[in-house]
């Protein structure tokens, strides 16, 4: 582990046998907590909020005043954006926007097209449900969309697409993601509390890739509130692996408090 190594360099450099101590460095400096949110209410077409989701989005920003997060990114579509705005003006911060965690890519790539030659989002088609909890694509595993009856499809191209953004986007926080062992690596300081502001469809995508679970597993079984929050705390079990815990999934306390649920 890098950072740690560093510390410990640090401790022998100046004579100190005292200081140093591995396992309270590493519990310290590599604890991050991730807040997965999706959208407010939104009207899709111009791609804004309405007045309601503008009010959640206000509600969200007064639950963050003291969870304040070190980094605040949002998918590059409005709707997104609009909801991190009253947080980010509330702690004075800017955006970083993603636009690999747009709505738009997520839906090219994981749509299924229905009877009618319709394309819908995969998990509005029954047809296509059925298959991802089949005994045969679950024996797959990661590689569930190597299964004969996706043959036709882009999936094996999304989970690649979305598997090396979240990767990129998590190495920025320090982790690199071992996916053969299903677990992160520390690489460097990781900022205490990093925020990202998305959507249902790219969020089941996002957090399956985070989470070491397939999509074809995760996406029946998991649903986003409007500003419902995701809290994953990146755990770390020594010698720099970190393994993520999701510990409150699509909470909307921001919304009862204000009366908005």
């Amino acid at each position: 582990n890098p950072l740690i190594l560093r510390q410990k360099q640090k401790a022998v450099a100046i004579g100190d046998k005292t200081w140093y101590n591995e396992k309270k460095v590493a519990k310290e400096c590599q604890k991050m907590k991730l807040y997965f949110i999706r959208h407010g209410q939104p009207i899709y077409d111009p791609d804004r909020l309405t007045p309601l989701g503008h009010a959640q989005a206000e509600a969200l920003s007064k639950w963050f005043l003291h969870r304040a997060p070190d980094k605040i990114y949002a998918s590059s579509s409005n709707r997104a954006v609009q909801t991190a705005m009253p947080t980010c003006q509330l702690l004075g911060k800017e955006p970083i926007l993603c636009d690999w965690a747009h709505e738009a890519l997520a839906f090219e790539d994981f749509h299924a097209v229905d009877d009618n030659g319709n394309k819908q989002w995969i998990l509005e088609v029954p047809t296509t449900i059925r298959q991802f909890i089949s005994p045969e694509v679950n024996a797959l595993g990661d590689q569930w969309y190597t299964h004969p009856y996706f043959a036709d499809t882009g999936y094996a191209a999304g989970v690649q697409r979305v598997n090396a953004a979240v990767d990129a986007f998590l190495e920025e926080q320090g982790l690199r993601h071992d996916r053969e062992n299903h677990c992160y690596h520390i690489i460097g300081e990781t900022p205490k509390r990093v925020a990202l502001f998305a959507h249902y469809g790219a969020g089941l995508a996002i957090l399956s890739s985070i989470m070491d679970i397939p999509y074809n597993v995760f996406c029946p079984r998991f649903n986003f509130a409007l500003t419902g929050v995701t809290e994953i705390n990146f755990h770390h079990h020594g010698d720099g692996m970190v393994v993520p815990q999701i510990t409150v999934h699509s909470g909307t306390a921001h919304l009862y408090r204000e009366g908005l649920e």
